[in-house]
């Protein structure tokens, strides 16, 4: 980790938050517990305990991984509906086949990510190859829920293919940071997802003993997710480790830092940084559909039931 890079940051168009920006404060630093998912692939839950509130418009990240399969192990999830909301699925080790009831499908691996606006309704699966199941091997990534507004909810079903190298690649002025933007953009760069609900999302690597200061629109929340490693948050330097998410309050920018000494597990700090616009309606979340009603909820519950929410493709390749 991460699979995508360059040998020397220097090169990439710098970004840093000007000196009278603001610094956000860090409200709360969280650890997400474990659990599993789909078939039984271990996640850490990184908005566990966090008020929705400060997470709007993101619903639920899962870091899936890492893990290192032996032959006949790696697991997916299986056919299953989704209703109102954006999947956003960002492979840093292995591989990821997709498919779904509109048409839409890819393979991502080692820095790809697929970006699946689910709107009205589908049915989409995601399973690791029948090579990699057959082999075992590495596998680490991410997925995120960002939820959509009212007006967005029934829109009709949407697939992104991103590949790693599509993302924006940026670096602090010192080249201690590299900074992937995914989507959004920062400071002016655009990264390559197309979101409705206005959002950035970048995986920054941080060197030991370097820190990062980046603008951040000041109508968006921030979130920060570490991946591997272990630094610190905000001006006043709150600790922060794998598996935690920090909070940050309102203002301009924020930062991070690498500790000088990381564990012998990782080289580098490697964090997800998260900003979006709060949509601020009402939500009703239940299982795989996130609406503004329970009326709203059980209609798709019952949209799903009748089967229209699409069908399972007589062969879908996995």
């Amino acid at each position: 980790m991460p699979a995508v890079t360059v040998d020397n940051p220097l090169t990439l168009p710098k970004v840093a938050a000007s000196g009278d920006a603001a610094a956000r404060p860090v409200l709360a630093v969280t650890t997400a517990p474990s659990g599993f998912e789909g078939e039984g692939f271990p996640v850490r839950r990184a908005f566990a305990g966090i008020n929705y509130q400060h997470l709007d418009p993101f619903i639920m990240m899962d870091q899936m991984g890492e893990v290192e399969y032996a032959a006949g192990e790696p697991k997916g999830t299986p056919w299953h509906p989704h209703r109102g909301f954006e999947t956003v699925t960002y492979l840093i080790d292995g591989t990821f086949i997709h498919q779904d009831s509109n048409g839409g499908g890819g393979t991502i691996e080692n820095g790809d990510t697929q970006w699946m606006t689910a709107g009205s309704g589908l049915l989409h699966i995601e399973a690791p190859p029948e090579s990699l199941v057959l082999s075992g091997g590495l596998f680490h990534g991410l997925q995120l829920w960002v939820n959509l507004p009212k007006a967005d909810k029934m829109m009709d079903p949407r697939y992104q293919d991103i590949r790693g190298g599509e993302v924006q690649l940026l670096a602090s002025p010192d080249g201690g940071a590299l900074l992937r933007v995914i989507a959004g953009e920062l400071d002016g760069h655009q990264g390559p997802g197309i979101t409705h609900t206005p959002i950035t999302m970048i995986h920054a690597t941080v060197r030991p003993g370097a820190e990062v200061t980046l603008p951040w629109r000041e109508d968006f929340n921030g979130l920060a997710y570490v991946l591997a490693g272990r630094g610190t948050v905000g001006a006043e330097r709150r600790p922060i480790a794998m598996g935690q998410t920090a909070v940050f309050g309102a203002g301009g920018s924020l930062t991070v830092r690498a500790d000088e000494r990381q564990d012998g597990n990782t080289p580098d700090l490697e964090v997800v940084l998260l900003g979006g616009r709060p949509i601020r309606e009402p939500m009703a979340h239940y299982g795989p559909f996130v609406m503004n009603s329970q009326a709203e909820l059980k209609q798709a519950f019952e949209d799903f039931q009748a089967g229209r929410l699409g069908t399972v493709p007589a062969v879908h390749g996995m």
